[in-house]
């Protein structure tokens, strides 16, 4: 079986695509004219969780009898949601396009035990695993449409390929894309963007911290949020204080 391996970015520049976080991630890759990255649909089932790496990739296709029809263990090699976790390395995602659909769990607990065992970071899905009592129980960072009872190839899907180009959420995701991932959803960063995402966002969003303290304080939102021009001394000033740079 011939799949085609990624290129994995610098493990450097995913931490610091980490440190973004989605949301300035997201609105950061807008303003850049990339204005759809956010893949909708898949929710964090594991709050509170927050991962970044390059991502190995599963399409799902509509499911066809004459090209599909192994039962749950049968000619189990041949089944290529099994392959994507072949690929998988330390601190990668696996993304998978299963279409939206409900019915169909892509994994269940042994596979994402496997998953767990070769330190992945984490699990974005269209649409559903099984076995979920015992798959959250293993702390594995997932973003999901939901779950479900049946298994990957019982109802209306089949696993077609694997690490190619695909849509998850709405998002075309190529492998090896920097995904990163938090409680407001899951981001495709293209790697050939990521310094420059993470540039930006240091430029464009480093006050928020400082803005987020005066607001707490009760200051003015109209002065603070975004942060006026007139109080750009005021920030400068903070940074000083605290030995950072703008």
């Amino acid at each position: 079986m011939n799949i085609a391996s990624i290129n994995r970015p610098a493990r450097d520049l995913v931490e610091r695509v980490r440190a973004v976080g989605a949301a300035t991630a997201s609105a950061t890759l807008a303003h850049m004219g990339i204005r759809n990255c956010f893949m909708a649909g898949p929710v964090a089932r594991m709050p509170g969780q927050v991962v970044a790496g390059p991502c190995v990739t599963l399409q799902m296709m509509p499911k066809r009898e004459d090209l599909y029809q192994e039962g749950e263990y049968a000619d189990v090699e041949t089944q290529l949601h099994r392959h994507v976790l072949y690929q998988v390395r330390e601190g990668d995602v696996v993304v998978v396009d299963a279409r939206g659909d409900m019915t169909s769990g892509i994994f269940g607990d042994m596979m994402m035990t496997y998953f767990k065992g070769l330190k992945g970071a984490g699990v974005v899905i269209d649409g559903c695993v099984r076995d979920w009592a015992k798959v959250q129980q293993l702390g594995i960072p997932m973003w999901l449409r939901g779950v479900t009872p049946n298994y990957h190839a019982q109802t209306a899907l089949m696993p077609m390929a694997v690490n190619v180009p695909i849509a998850c959420g709405g998002v075309t995701v190529i492998p090896g894309d920097i995904i990163v991932a938090d409680d407001d959803g899951a981001v495709c960063v293209p790697v050939a963007l990521a310094e420059e995402m993470i540039a930006k966002a240091h430029r464009d969003h480093g006050w928020e911290e400082f803005s987020r303290e005066k607001l707490l304080a009760g200051e003015s939102l109209k002065r603070y949020y975004p942060l006026h021009k007139d109080a750009w001394p005021e920030y400068e000033a903070w940074l000083d204080a605290r030995g950072k740079q703008s």
